[in-house]
């Protein structure tokens, strides 16, 4: 219980501080945790992440406003103008931002940090980036708990 807590705890705190890492953390207890603690561990890390991310979504959103971003909002540039055409790509086709969504919070390519700020500019539903980051996270982190175990099963 108190891991599933931790877990919990480093995660959201891996999820505002990019610097922290949740994958090192969760590998770590691979070796120390049987595996129904892994999966409770991989459902408290995904729920972290996913609240951890919610201040880069609003960030976004622009109900948080931190000084760099204004000012890359303001110059005129590339960045505007890829921006533009991103906020179309998902106005258009609102399954195309979940699906960008999904695709960076399972495998981080594009990052994910970058993607919540994203969702918040492109105004996806609150509802839907937690529910799209929940299980993408929880099956990310399920996959890399649980495939150490896996792999050293089909040793001699």
């Amino acid at each position: 219980m108190v891991e599933t807590a931790l877990a919990f705890v480093v995660a959201t705190a891996a999820g505002l501080v990019p610097l922290i890492n949740i994958e090192l953390y969760l590998l770590g207890a691979v070796a120390l945790v049987d595996d129904g603690a892994l999966v409770a561990m991989a459902l408290a890390a995904a729920l972290g992440q996913t609240l951890g991310k919610i201040p880069y979504y609003y960030v976004g959103y622009g109900t948080l406003s931190t000084p760099w971003l204004r000012r890359r909002a303001a110059t005129p540039g590339r960045w505007t103008a890829r921006m533009s055409r991103w906020r179309t790509r998902a106005e258009e086709r609102p399954a195309w931002g979940a699906g960008l969504l999904a695709l960076s919070s399972f495998a981080s390519v594009p990052p994910f940090m970058v993607v919540s700020v994203l969702a918040g500019v492109l105004r996806m539903n609150l509802v839907l980036f937690c529910a799209v980051t929940l299980v993408t996270r929880f099956a990310r982190f399920l996959i890399l708990v649980l495939a150490p175990a896996w792999a050293l099963s089909f040793l001699p």
